[in-house]
């Protein structure tokens, strides 16, 4: 992977990390279209600039979560993230091992439009409209709903968003809730990518920072990724508040259905 490509990666990871639209789907199918090899720091790569994304929401939200007063607030992510660190950690080889299956990946892309295009159908009468009036229980039952995410394709933001408007949250607060569960989810597996995780590069096991301080061109990838992330998802989520706001999910539920149709279409003239 040269620096042209990581650019790309970390665009498309900024623009799609808090769309129902799955990032990881667009980064392997990115890759498979720039003919990037995939190896241990490629992966790695994809997961740690996560980071980056992360640190828009931190500062669009800064009085969210710089607010001490509200223990509350901080104690509903706790709880919410629980879920997908258990299940995470116990499932991380089965779901590292579909990451290269990426015919299977497009056809959850377009099975998840599927739902998106009616899923605004069956929520149309929000009870809650603000964090303060969300639950411990149904953060937690959020968290639940996020998991479903550890299919590659299936997008995180899209699970964690309907679990917030299945249990009564308005469109807007459930993506909301989406951004902020999205903070210590990924901040968890970008440390466990960089610091716990062991990869086989070039032949011998290393950690996710000792991979990134073996190059000079590691260390540039790394650190401009997740720049570019931080910048364009700042972009991308004001964007999709206001998308969200006015036209729901079904725009997105299109959107996955005819790239998901694309990739399989591409995948067959290619072989």
């Amino acid at each position: 992977m040269d620096s042209f490509q990581a650019i790309w990666i970390a665009i498309i990871e900024g623009l799609t990390e808090f769309l129902p639209v799955s990032s990881t789907a667009h980064m392997i199918f990115t890759s498979t279209l720039f003919g990037i090899q995939e190896n241990e720091f490629v992966k790695m790569y994809e997961v740690s600039i996560q980071f980056g994304a992360i640190l828009a929401v931190v500062v669009l939200y800064w009085k969210k979560f710089f607010n001490f007063e509200n223990f509350n607030f901080y104690k509903k992510l706790a709880f919410a993230v629980i879920p997908a660190l258990i299940l995470g950690k116990l499932f991380d080889d089965k779901i590292e091992s579909v990451m290269g299956q990426t015919e299977v990946i497009a056809i959850v892309l377009i099975l998840g439009g599927i739902i998106l295009l009616f899923i605004d159908n069956y929520f149309k009468n929000p009870v809650i409209h603000e964090e303060k009036d969300l639950s411990i229980k149904k953060a937690v039952t959020i968290g639940f709903w996020q998991c479903l995410a550890m299919m590659p394709g299936t997008s995180r933001s899209a699970a964690s968003i309907i679990g917030g408007m299945q249990q009564g949250l308005s469109r807007s607060l459930a993506a909301e809730f989406s951004f902020f569960l999205a903070v210590p989810t990924m901040l968890a597996v970008t440390c466990y990518s960089l610091f716990l995780k062991d990869w086989n590069y070039e032949g011998q096991e290393q950690k996710g920072f000792e991979m990134i301080f073996s190059s000079s061109d590691n260390i540039l990838n790394f650190l401009a990724g997740n720049v570019i992330a931080f910048v364009v998802a700042i972009i991308a989520i004001k964007f999709f508040i206001g998308i969200l706001k006015r036209f729901g999910f079904k725009i997105w539920g299109y959107y996955r259905i005819i790239l998901g149709i694309a990739m399989l279409v591409y995948l067959y003239v290619s072989k």
